[in-house]
């Protein structure tokens, strides 16, 4: 009660996002469903508006739906996916993804600014996919960003918190929500960005990518809450090179 994850104005109870990029259609819902997820991202292409299997009946009503910007390269072909995906039904939330590089697919960060900034000015509510750095978010945040969402790990890699310290930093430098996108691969690591004061978590290859991916989706619920727990109730201090008892050594012994 009265934590919740606001973002472009709207509130929402779960800091988990589900990615649904390399799910099957058959496991999205379930995995929607177990994850306690309320927003989904979606990219465009698996928007068959004419076919039989479309995405969009396996997704369960009163999701938000994050369409995301995958494919473009430069921030003109983010800005026409974002207005064609408008124009679908699919609301005024967007992921941009706007990405050159396809050996590591690291995002390219100056063009991402730019996309930002048109897509603002058309009323989405941004939130740029961005290597961690300060500079960057600082820009992102000035063109109009609703949240940063920087990489922990390179996409699908299931590697964790490689950029951990340039994170914490965002944190506490950029006043917006900062949403840990691509890298993440157990509930775990989850925790951890949680616990450094993330504002959610997005995940899809660790979840897709399980034995049981309603179950996994449901243990990233848990341990996105646990994190997000244990960031409001402040971590103890850390003791570099020494120990100090929870509890009396001395004392009774001297009667």
């Amino acid at each position: 009660m009265g934590d919740e994850l606001i973002i472009g104005g709207r509130r929402f109870g779960s800091r988990f996002i589900l990615g649904s990029g390399k799910f099957s259609l058959e496991l999205i819902r379930a995995a929607v469903e177990n994850g306690g997820a309320e927003i989904v991202t979606l990219a465009l292409r698996r928007v068959n508006l004419k076919g039989n299997e479309n995405i969009l009946d396996y997704i369960p009503k009163g999701v938000t739906l994050l369409p995301n910007t995958s494919g473009a390269r430069t921030a003109e072909e983010a800005l026409r996916i974002a207005l064609l995906a408008r124009e679908l039904g699919c609301g005024d939330f967007v992921k941009i993804e706007v990405i050159n590089d396809s050996k590591y697919l690291l995002p390219d960060n100056f063009e991402t600014v730019r996309a930002t900034e048109m897509l603002a000015k058309e009323g989405f509510a941004a939130m740029p996919y961005m290597h961690p750095d300060l500079a960057t978010a600082r820009r992102l945040r000035d063109a109009g960003a609703a949240a940063v969402m920087p990489l922990g790990a390179p996409i699908g890699s299931n590697k964790g918190l490689l950029t951990r310290d340039f994170i914490k930093i965002l944190i506490d430098e950029i006043d917006l929500p900062i949403i840990v996108d691509a890298g993440i691969g157990r509930p775990s690591q989850a925790c951890e960005a949680m616990e450094l004061g993330c504002a959610a978590v997005m995940a899809n290859t660790a979840v897709a990518t399980a034995g049981d991916a309603a179950a996994m989706a449901g243990a990233f619920k848990w341990a996105i809450m646990a994190g997000r727990a244990a960031y409001l109730a402040r971590p103890g201090r850390i003791l570099d090179g020494v120990a100090e008892a929870s509890s009396p050594l001395t004392g009774f012994l001297d009667d």
